[in-house]
């Protein structure tokens, strides 16, 4: 059921998630590596699952964006429902060098192997950011997974 998880929770970054499609014309895109530090699963029956899980996330290898070595934590849970589809959403904040913060929502819908994430506030070069894009895991091994993303930044 972890590596499932792990496999599904692409965030991270990473990253929340609205309104996706591979054909939008990305302007950021970058790298998530996320080491799982905690995961807990509560089997309510029926097939129904539900998965609390929390990462340690750094945004690498984005060159084209103001999100390039910035590292934090991600949380969210993931529902494994009756018909064994997964989906999921929650949080991811980070910090870079100079201790500005941004925070992203991320979403996986029911089924899906790309989901969503949109900025949800910020300090410093962060503040007032309105962006969005998509993410896609690329590699989970373990406790270790790295999603790829790309989006809207400006």
């Amino acid at each position: 059921m972890i590596h499932h998880l792990r496999h599904i929770i692409g965030y991270t970054a990473m990253l929340s998630l609205m309104g996706m499609s591979s054909s939008w014309a990305d302007n950021c895109s970058g790298y998530d590596s996320l080491v799982t530090q905690s995961a807990e699963t509560i089997d309510l029956g029926h097939g129904v699952k539900q998965t609390s899980v929390k990462s340690h996330s750094t945004v690498i290898t984005s060159n084209d964006s103001i999100y390039n070595l910035n590292a934090g934590e991600c949380a969210g849970t993931i529902l494994q429902t009756e018909e064994g589809k997964s989906q999921g959403m929650g949080y991811c904040s980070r910090r870079d060098k100079d201790g500005d913060t941004i925070s992203i929502s991320w979403q996986l819908p029911s089924g899906a192997d790309k989901g969503e994430w949109k900025t949800t506030g910020g300090t410093g070069k962060f503040a007032g950011k309105q962006n969005s894009g998509w993410f896609q895991t690329v590699l989970a091994d373990g406790k270790i997974q790295v999603t790829k993303w790309g989006g809207d930044c400006h």
